[in-house]
């Protein structure tokens, strides 16, 4: 039976994670020699290796495009959002179709699958209401910030809802979790290098959002599918809310630049994005995809620093070591049964 992800682990794999392959059966060891790697078994890992790199790179790449569009550009928060939603929900779309084609032999009794048949309303509304706040955090937030609040906020979010429904955590997991909260609590203590507290909510909402769209979305069986349904139904969430902020805000404004770092969010670093975990999964441990994940922020606050010409402060050094630290002391720990 392929193991499946601990609710404290469930958020890394993605927001629709499926169990995952075991891995590949190596042949036996030559009984005058040392194991060797088959050239197939070494094309694997390789494959793994690059996509899970791609995946990680997007996934940090979200949090630079929707930060230097949102600065630097003319387009609004809504307005972002539902173009990097329509975009994604376009791509995820034709890759379902490309995966799954209609049968050609006449007779066929085999179905394709279709990218609305994926999905579900509820997990559609988790789905916009975490890009909707992370769109509207980024107007004030650095980019490592946010994606460091973001990170943590679904992290704790995971492990709390685990607890909640009787997970049993050792010592050493105990003791990750309070310097993961202990380093969101030192991020926002008052001081000049505080956070905007309304940004700093917003993205904890998204957090938030996104834990219940993970935990939703934990028993899909095609995890591409589901999240394309997803995509397709924000859009009209997405298009509503763009409606409600120009009645109520300010009328949607945008221009080609910001427009253009919307639907390379959407298309790209979201829907390729999410393609390329989901194909990674399937040559990594569930614990590893979790660990691998601890990187995206600290991917994010290295692009900022580098692309966006952000400060990186010694309150955000250290609320990164707490918080990363105590998530991998948790991950790596070993759960006794709950009794």
């Amino acid at each position: 039976m392929s193991p499946t992800l601990p609710p404290s682990e469930a958020s890394l794999a993605g927001p629709t994670a499926q169990p995952l392959e075991p891995p590949t059966a190596q042949p036996p060891d030559r009984p005058n020699g040392p194991p060797t790697a088959t050239p197939a078994a070494t094309s694997g890992a390789g494959r793994t290796a690059a996509w899970t790199t791609a995946a990680l790179l997007a996934f940090a790449g979200n949090s630079l495009l929707c930060r230097l569009a949102l600065r630097d550009t003319g387009i609004d928060a809504l307005s972002f959002t539902s173009l990097r939603l329509l975009a994604g929900a376009l791509v995820l779309g034709l890759l379902v179709l490309w995966r799954h084609p209609a049968p050609v032999a006449p007779g066929a009794s085999q179905r394709p699958a279709r990218p609305w048949q994926g999905g579900e309303w509820p997990s559609a509304l988790a789905l916009f209401a975490y890009a909707a706040g992370f769109s509207l955090a980024y107007v004030y937030l650095s980019a490592a910030t946010g994606a460091l609040l973001l990170f943590g906020t679904v992290q704790t979010t995971m492990i709390g809802w685990g607890l909640w429904r009787g997970e049993r955590l050792a010592p050493q997991q105990w003791l990750g979790l309070a310097a993961a909260s202990a380093g969101l609590v030192w991020l926002l203590l008052p001081g000049l290098a505080m956070p905007s507290p309304s940004a700093a909510l917003l993205m904890a909402s998204a957090g938030v959002a996104w834990a219940v769209y993970t935990l939703r979305g934990r028993g899909a069986g095609d995890a591409t599918t589901a999240t394309a349904g997803n995509f397709l139904r924000t859009v009209p969430l997405a298009l509503l809310s763009s409606v409600l902020g120009a009645v109520l805000i300010e009328a949607p404004r945008w221009d080609a630049t910001g427009a253009a770092l919307a639907l390379v969010s959407g298309a790209i670093t979201s829907g390729l994005g999410y393609a390329a975990w989901y194909t990674a999964l399937r040559g990594l441990s569930a614990t590893r995809a979790a660990i691998l994940q601890l990187s995206v922020p600290g991917l994010a606050a290295v692009g900022g620093v580098l692309l966006l010409g952000e400060p990186l402060t010694g309150r955000l050094l250290g609320a990164s070591v707490a918080v990363l630290g105590g998530v991998a002391l948790v991950i790596r720990g070993r759960t006794p049964t709950a009794g």
